[in-house]
């Protein structure tokens, strides 16, 4: 494994592709960094923290073994990971929130942007990156937010987090390339956020409806139970949870 450690940068996935471009990486080049000017989140969403206290990486890894169809197992093998270190910090009540924004208590602990690389419809690597609140205490504009310090009381050391993920990731990412989707996706599944509970969802077209999460589809869409006893199927700029 090897660790690239910035003081600064505009967005470690940016920098994880522009090494890419210039040498072959090896399984988990990891690059992580204090402070991030850019970091990007879904859907062209911005990430921000205060530098020195959080989390702040990105990880590539060849996936040439999987299928385009299959590429949601990378987003499942990184949430199941952050959830699983945060569980050893004893970081309470950690749910995934469809795709793979984690929560403790309701509230983002945790985001995820994947960039794979795909060539001739053929997936080539993957750029996961990921920010993890450790120990920042204010969160003014983001009311929705909190770390691992606001929640237990007690500051972490950033290395020592980091390795707990990347160690769990490791340990995920062997069940992908077993070709072991079932336990991974069954492990998924029991940490979705509201799953079985009646929830509010808005589509693309911004109406309101009730349904229940009842998982996810081998390809990653959000299957929803709705009314009439019928399940429907939603990508990710299609649906909304409300709550």
């Amino acid at each position: 494994m090897r660790i690239i450690k910035l003081n600064a940068t505009d967005s470690t996935n940016t920098f994880l592709r522009q090494l890419r471009s210039v040498e072959v990486l090896q399984d988990y080049t990891v690059v992580v960094t204090k402070s991030q000017t850019k970091g990007r989140g879904q859907m062209g969403t911005s990430w921000s923290s205060e530098p020195s206290k959080n989390l702040m990486a990105s990880v590539f890894l060849d996936v040439a073994f999987l299928s385009v169809e299959n590429s949601f197992y990378i987003s499942m093998a990184i949430s199941l990971a952050i959830s699983k270190a945060l569980k050893t910090f004893q970081i309470k009540n950690i749910k995934v929130k469809w795709p793979n924004d984690i929560l403790s208590d309701q509230k983002k602990i945790s985001g995820v942007l994947i960039e794979n690389v795909i060539k001739n419809n053929q997936l080539q690597g993957t750029i996961i990156g990921f920010g993890l609140n450790v120990n920042q205490m204010n969160f003014d504009d983001l009311p929705s937010a909190t770390s691992m310090q606001l929640i237990s009381g007690k500051p972490y050391d950033l290395d020592e987090v980091l390795h707990s993920v990347l160690e769990y990731l490791q340990l995920y990412f062997e069940l992908l390339r077993s070709g072991n989707f079932k336990q991974l996706k069954e492990s998924y599944e029991i940490e979705l956020f509201r799953k079985n509970k009646p929830s509010t969802f808005e589509d693309a077209k911004g109406f309101t409806f009730s349904g229940y999460i009842k998982g996810v589809s081998n390809s990653g869409h959000l299957q929803i139970l709705v009314e009439d006893n019928v399940t429907k199927v939603f990508d990710l700029k299609e649906v909304k949870l409300l709550y």
